[in-house]
Order: structure tokens, then C-alpha cells, then sequence
């Protein structure tokens, strides 16, 4: 038998009026009258598990208001109590891990067949009795239909108070653990959708006046091959066995904060808007930073970790009729597998807040407001190129408070970024801007209510054009700003506005930002959105945006989206507007998008993002993924997709076409293949692709193919090579890039690039090359004081080297001592045609301190 596991006995609940049916037990179906639960029948029904499991799958999934569960964390009428005898975490007899109509069949145990059941007389009675329940179910103001807060089936777990805290040193050797009942019937999302886990997990919360405690005991029948590389703060953790926890404080299932940690206990966190992951393909955007405190350590049957959470960090702050959304994920990375709690379907995952689990038992709890005020104070030395040097002395703070527990609201005044990561420099291949996704703390967090996807990466705001040279990449230095961003109700807002000083070519100007979304059925919403910039340039001193939105989910898989923007500038300008609608489908075996959208010629969202303007498009893609019985394969892909856009004249203007082969294997390893990607493109601007060279107007078509091939991603060396190759705008051009990643110890790491890009044009001086290398070295001495350095090389600048060393000792939760030396660019440029940018030697040290009044 497996480890912690006992005998667990379910059944099948129904309540009908003043009656509840429970089918179950050793052959009997009893009646319990709601006023008098003493007064119990029993009449024999049939014998045998197997008839009822049948029963549960194949009959009672197609009625609302059906579950399975336990009854100890329930009242007698709510949904799901026993329905036969299965193995299970003995636990869950106190905890009450219950069960959605729609799990496997594998979650329970000894399942039975049709043929037994059709072999049995005793099974027809039970199934002619529970049909007549099914049909007598009560219907219009008397049926019960789940809800968000009614009684449909959830997984649900149990918090136990403590009177002090348990030991947080990472293990669970402190008795208190023990007083809670561990959560472990998690599900594999990959790679066997829906089965029982590899390993088994465990997962125990306790809770006292001011935070909540997680105790993780991740078992693993060879510790010696988890792998732990990672000791920075902030940093993915996807090639690291990891866990994460998900928790909706507001249980609104929406949103979510994530906390994340390795078996080093090294802590990554985030949060989820609205089901979207971060930016990066992530499961949370990581741009919000909680303070929290974590330890893990290695067993020899595994590894635990410990990990304390206040009230304050989640700004909650009820004491009664506490219900959060819960969701559990351990990922282990030798074998590429993806556990979860809930929501482990392939399509749903821990961003599917909707999707959730439930923890209860949270009462009388101390104040847990939010309130952190985080000053700083900056010594350095400023030389930009053709300037004099600098040795600015400043200052400034940061102030987070909870208005409510729903709203918080951000003050930040005299804003540095000097700690935030540069940039990767790019070089442009295109005609259209280069999206570069935001890196600022103040911007960053809850930066997900701003969103307003207007199709690919184009966005009504990006946060970008607020404070950084959209040419030049110079910081624009910020006088103050103010963010207030949460939830009304069934009302999720978002209100910003920022002040900026005149600096270099850019005058001074004030952003205003407001965003709502009006919260319809689960994962839907309704929105509008508006932005008002103005600026000292007499030549442009406004510019408005405003525009509504819509995303609506039908039967968890179909995504209607849809938007209407416009933009208002000096004069007035016509054919300011942008329209489109797109429909998505997303399954196992097909994701699939139909979008149509109109974008005027003079449409001009300052304060958003737009990679091509003057475009009438049809876009469509799909993709059809197996999972075949090969050795080592996990998935195979098949992609094809065209694009349409003439300009809104319906002329000639981008048109692309593309088929592509991909295949996952089991180890993270994964090939990317373009069989044929055919473009025809029109160019309106002569295209400044490389010092004196030009690519002159005309329409171009060409046809390019590419080969990509990463390693497997459990290896302390990775590696990836891409080589796309064919014609380019009259030309050929080769592209060939290479990374690799070396983690010789938990201490130290190292990874290269390097891209080469092989221009041949039928122009003067058209035949060259283009050379990006980056290298980036990290030394961590403990998990709170690390060292990074990224070395970067681009042959298209006649300075072609550029240099970021940075040393940060986090020496208290969310306060950091900063030193760092900078030669370049700190921020790249988003516009087209690869302009030059300014040079800067950067010296400088940075010291803030994170405290509540």
C-alpha cells in the first residue's frame, strides 16, 4: 500500500426537497428527513462497488448539482458525500478532499466495467432507482444549480489554527505540522492528463492570528536526481523542480497571488488578472513582489519546505466566513511532470483561477491590512556621451496601502529604476516596431489590469512610453505617480496617472490611465479603457485614447474576443479608429483563432502599443497536436496559419502564409520546424536596415524556412540552436542563433547567445553581416546576496560592446542594497529601423528599506 494511504468510503448525494437520498453504503439507499436527520430509512438496494462507480461516471455526470466527497468539512445538505469504498489519502475522512463529477474514472479505486454491470440484476435496480432520482430532480424555482457561492462540488481543504508558529526551517519535523491533515490526491495535468502522480505530495496548512503557514513534503523515490539550481530572488525556477501555491484571498476567481519555491527554497512570485499568465508564457506575471519567507530542504525521501505568508502581504484582513481560492502545483523536472490540486486539465492549469480549489477554516484573524512604506536613497555618477558627468545625490519613496481588502493604492514619488535588469539588445528585422515587455517595478505590478489586447502584441497602453525614450531608450525621470488598482464588487479598476520632466527631446508630460472591467460569468468580462497624454510639445500637446472590450468564454473551450478604439490628436485627424473580433478554440487535440481587424491609417494610441497601422486583416491559425505511442515523444504539432492585410484602401500590403512541424519529448526537449513561411510585403518608407544601407519602396515576396531544436531540459547543460534561412526583401538572408546554459553548482551559472545575421541584397553594400553575443555569468553566495553580469556585443554600432554588473544583498524582506556599473544602453529602443541610440557610463548605489508604519 502506498504511503499514507487507507480506506475511504464515499457516496452519492441528492437532496429533494425535505429529503436527502444517499446511495451507497453495504447494499441500501437511505432517507433522511431534513427536520428529523435521526429519523433514517434504509431500504436494500444492490451489492457491490463497481455498480455504484458505474452509476457515478456514466449517469449521474450528465445532472447539475451531483458531487462526490467527503462530509467532514460539510453540512449534511451540501453536495457529495460517500458513495462506495475506495483507497485514498486517509486523510481526507477529516480534511474533505472532494471530487468533481468530471475527474477520471482513476480517481477512484476498483472502478468496475459495463460488463459487470450489465451482468448484474442488483445493478439494474440501482440504476432504474437513481434514473427516477435524476427525473424528479426539482426544476425551476426550486432546482439547485451550482453557483460561486452555492453548494456545487469543489475541492476543498481545511486551515488549522495554532496558537504560535510552526518552525519555518524547512522541514516538518515540528509536531504542530502534524495537527493538520495533509491535502494529497493531487492529478497529473502532464503528461497523463487526469492520473495519479508519480510521486505523492503532501501539503499541510496552519494558521494563527497574522499569516498563514504551508508545510510541502515532496517524496521522491530518487532524491538524488531533483534538481535545485536556483538561488536568486525573481527568477523562473522552470529548470528546477519547483512548487507552487495559488491563492484567491478575494475568491472572486478571477485573480490570484502565486508563490513559488524550489527545493532550495529560493522564492519567485506573482499574479494572475483575469486567468492570464505572465508575458513570458509563465504561469503568473512576476512583476508583483510580496513579502513572504521560505526554507527547503533535501530528504532522503525527497524534500519539504516551509513557507510563511502574513495576512498583510495578501491585504486580507476578514476574520468570519473565510473562503479563499486554493490551487497546489509540483512540477519535477527530470520527468517534464505537471501535478495539480485542480484545474489539471491540459487546457486549464494553476492560471485557471475559476477553476480552483477552496480552503476554509480561517477565523479570527488579526488586522491584516496592508500598509509598507519603502524609501531609497541613490548615490551616482551619470556620463552620457557629448555631456558632462553627474554626481547626483537623490532620494525618493515607494508607498503601497490597502484601501480595502479588495483595493490597493501605490504612491511612488521621485522614481529610480537604476536596479532594474537592462535590456537584451535586438536588432531589428523588420519594417515595424519591436515590442519589449516592461521591466519596472512600479509599472509592473498588478500591471495586468491595464491590459487591453488589441491583437498580437499590440496594446491600447503600454507602459513603456511613460518614462523611457520610445527612440533613444534614455530614462525620462519621473516626478511621482499614483496607482490604485483592485476590485469593486464584480467591478475590477484600474486608475494611474504619472508626471514626467522635460529631458533631452522629450518635454514634460502627465499620463492619465483609467481601466474598468465589469466581471460577467467565469473567465468573461466586459471593459473599457482610457488614456489622456499631455505635453509640453506644442506640436503635439494631447493625445486620447479610449476604447471598450470584451471577452466572453462559452463551455470553458470557446473564446469570443472583441474591441472598438479610437484616438484623438491635435486636428482631429479621420481614420482614427481600430475594430476587430476574433474567435478561439482551445482543446486537447486543436487550439485554433479566427480574427478579423480594421485599423485606420491615422489611428495613434501614444501611450499604446501598434506595430502597423492602415490595415484591413484576416488572420486565421490552428493547430493540431498528438500524442503518439513513440519512446520519448510527448506531443506532436501541426500549425498552419495565413495572414491577410492589405491596407485599408484594399490594396496590396502584408500577406503571409505558414505551415510548421513541431515535436515535444517527454525530457522538455522540443523541435520547431517551418516548412514554408511565404511573404509578400510592401515597404512605403525606405527601410534602414544597417548603416548607409536601404531597402527602397517596392512590394517584395519571398519565401524563408527554419529549423529549431532545443536540448532536454533536465540536464545541467542546455542548449538551442535556430537557423532560419531564404529570401529577404530581394535578397537572402541567414539567420543562425545558438544558446546555451551551463549550471556547474547551486552557486554559480552561466549562459551565452550568440546570433549571426548573413545579409546578401541586390544593393550597394548590401552584402554584410550582423553579429549579437551576449554572455551572462551569475555567482550566488547565499540566496540573499548574488552577483550577475551580462556582457553583450552588437557589430551593427560603431560601439559595439556594452557591460551591467550588479550586486544585490536582500538583507530583509523586500529592502536591497544595490551596486552597479553600467557602460551602454540600459534601455533599448522599440522603434523600427534600428536607430542609434546614447551611450552612458553608469556608476551607482542604491539602498532602500521596506518597513509598516
Amino acid at each position: 500500500m502506498s504511503r499514507g494511504r487507507g480506506i475511504v468510503r464515499r457516496c452519492l448525494l441528492r437532496r429533494e426537497r425535505n429529503r436527502i437520498y444517499a446511495l451507497g453504503g453495504e447494499g441500501f439507499i437511505s432517507v433522511v428527513q431534513q427536520n428529523d436527520p435521526d429519523a433514517v430509512r434504509e431500504y436494500p438496494l444492490c451489492s457491490g462497488r463497481a455498480h455504484w462507480h458505474f452509476l457515478w461516471n456514466e449517469v449521474v455526470p450528465g445532472r447539475a448539482g451531483f458531487g462526490i466527497g467527503t462530509h467532514a468539512n460539510r453540512e449534511l445538505g451540501s453536495a457529495g458525500i460517500e458513495c462506495q469504498k475506495a483507497k485514498a489519502p486517509a486523510a481526507d475522512e477529516v480534511s474533505g478532499r472532494s471530487f468533481r463529477p468530471d475527474e477520471p474514472s482513476s480517481s477512484l479505486a476498483n472502478p468496475g466495467s459495463m460488463s459487470n454491470f450489465s451482468r448484474s440484476e442488483p445493478g439494474l435496480v440501482c440504476w432504474l432507482l437513481s434514473l427516477c432520482l435524476l427525473l424528479f430532480q426539482p426544476s425551476g424555482a426550486n432546482a439547485e444549480a451550482p453557483s460561486a457561492k452555492g453548494w456545487s462540488v469543489r475541492i476543498s481543504a481545511e486551515a488549522i489554527r495554532v496558537n504560535q508558529a510552526p518552525k519555518l526551517d524547512g522541514t516538518l519535523n515540528d509536531l504542530l505540522w502534524q495537527s493538520a491533515n495533509p491535502i494529497t490526491d493531487f492529478r497529473q495535468r502532464e503528461p497523463h492528463e487526469g492520473e495519479a502522480p508519480s510521486e505523492e505530495t503532501e501539503v499541510r496548512i496552519l494558521y494563527t492570528r497574522h499569516a498563514v503557514y504551508f508545510g510541502i513534503q515532496c517524496f521522491d523515490s530518487e532524491p538524488s536526481r531533483i534538481i535545485a539550481t536556483e538561488l536568486r530572488r525573481d527568477v523562473s525556477q522552470d529548470l528546477d523542480d519547483h512548487f507552487e501555491i495559488l491563492i484567491d484571498s478575494n475568491h472572486d476567481r478571477r485573480g490570484a497571488y502565486v508563490f513559488e519555491v524550489n527545493a532550495l527554497g529560493t522564492q519567485n512570485d506573482g499574479l494572475i488578472v483575469e486567468e492570464q499568465g505572465g508575458t513570458d508564457k509563465g504561469d503568473f506575471d512576476p512583476g508583483w513582489d510580496g513579502v513572504w519567507t521560505s526554507q527547503a530542504h533535501i530528504t532522503p525521501d525527497g524534500w519539504t519546505a516551509t513557507i510563511e505568508i502574513p495576512f498583510t502581504t495578501l491585504n486580507f484582513n476578514h476574520s468570519s466566513d473565510v473562503v479563499w481560492g486554493l490551487n497546489l502545483k509540483r512540477f519535477i523536472r527530470r520527468k517534464n511532470e505537471e501535478d495539480l490540486w485542480s484545474a489539471y486539465r491540459r487546457t486549464f492549469g494553476i492560471t485557471k483561477v475559476s477553476e480552483a480549489g477552496e480552503l476554509r477554516g480561517i477565523q479570527d484573524i488579526g488586522s491584516g491590512r496592508l500598509f509598507t512604506v519603502k524609501p531609497y536613497g541613490l548615490a551616482r555618477h551619470d556620463k552620457q556621451t557629448g555631456q558632462d558627468s553627474k554626481f547626483p545625490l537623490t532620494a525618493g519613496v515607494d508607498i503601497k496601502y490597502g484601501l480595502t481588502s479588495n483595493l490597493v493604492l501605490n504612491l511612488t514619488g521621485n522614481t529610480d529604476f537604476a536596479d532594474t535588469e537592462v535590456d537584451l539588445e535586438p536588432f531589428n528585422l523588420t519594417p515595424f516596431k519591436v515590442f519589449i515587455p516592461e521591466k519596472r517595478q512600479f509599472f509592473l505590478e498588478n500591471a495586468g489590469i491595464f491590459n487591453f489586447d488589441i491583437g498580437d502584441q499590440d496594446q491600447l497602453f503600454f507602459s513603456r512610453q511613460i518614462g523611457i525614450d520610445p527612440i533613444t531608450g534614455q530614462q525620462v525621470p519621473i516626478n511621482g505617480g499614483a496607482k490604485l488598482t483592485g476590485t469593486f464588487g464584480r467591478m475590477e479598476v484600474g486608475i494611474m496617472d504619472v508626471n514626467t520632466r522635460s529631458s533631452g527631446p522629450n518635454p514634460y508630460a502627465n499620463y492619465a490611465v483609467a481601466r474598468l472591467k465589469e466581471s460577467l460569468w467565469l473567465g468573461s468580462y466586459i471593459g473599457v479603457m482610457g488614456t489622456d497624454k499631455r505635453s509640453g510639445n506644442v506640436l503635439d500637446s494631447f493625445n486620447q485614447t479610449g476604447g471598450v472590450d470584451s471577452r466572453l468564454v462559452f463551455f470553458k473551450d470557446w473564446l469570443v474576443g472583441a474591441h472598438v478604439a479610437g484616438t484623438r490628436s491635435p486636428g482631429d485627424p479621420g481614420g482614427a479608429s481600430d475594430v476587430g473580433a476574433s474567435l478561439s478554440y482551445r482543446s486537447n487535440w486543436l487550439d485554433g483563432i479566427v480574427e478579423r481587424r480594421k485599423i485606420g491609417p491615422n489611428f495613434n494610441p501614444e501611450v499604446g502599443f501598434i506595430e502597423r497601422t492602415d490595415s484591413n486583416q484576416t488572420y486565421g491559425d490552428f493547430t493540431f497536436k498528438v500524442r503518439p505511442q513513440i519512446s520519448g515523444v510527448r506531443e506532436l504539432q501541426f500549425e498552419g496559419f495565413i495572414l491577410h492585410a492589405p491596407d485599408t484602401r484594399n490594396e496590396a500590403s502584408t500577406q503571409e502564409w505558414q505551415g510548421t512541424f513541431r515535436a515535444e519529448f517527454n525530457n522538455g526537449a522540443y523541435t520547431d520546424n517551418d516548412i514554408a513561411d511565404v511573404f509578400t510585403q510592401l515597404i512605403t518608407t525606405p527601410f534602414h536596415i544597417y548603416k548607409n544601407v536601404f531597402i527602397p519602396n517596392g512590394i517584395y515576396h519571398f519565401a524563408r524556412h527554419q529549423l529549431t531544436y532545443g536540448s532536454g531540459q533536465d540536464r545541467r547543460f542546455t542548449y538551442n540552436f535556430f537557423e532560419r534561412f531564404g529570401g529577404y526583401y530581394g535578397g537572402t538572408l541567414n539567420e543562425f542563433r545558438v544558446r546555451a546554459n551551463y549550471r556547474p553548482t547551486v552557486k554559480f551559472s552561466i549562459s551565452a547567445s550568440e546570433t549571426w545575421n548573413r545579409f546578401r541584397l541586390a544593393l550597394p553594400n548590401g552584402n554584410f553581416s550582423v553579429l549579437l553575443a551576449s554572455l551572462q555569468a551569475n555567482y550566488s553566495f547565499t540566496r540573499f546576496l548574488t552577483f550577475t553580469s551580462l556582457l553583450q556585443m552588437d557589430t551593427s554600432n560603431t560601439q559595439a560592446v556594452s557591460a551591467n554588473l550588479r550586486l544585490r544583498y536582500n538583507y530583509r524582506p523586500d529592502s536591497d542594497l544595490y551596486i552597479i556599473y553600467n557602460v551602454g544602453t540600459q534601455f533599448a529602443s522599440i522603434a523600427p529601423a534600428n536607430p542609434p541610440q546614447v551611450r552612458e557610463t553608469r556608476f551607482a548605489v542604491k539602498y532602500t528599506y521596506s518597513f509598516a508604519p
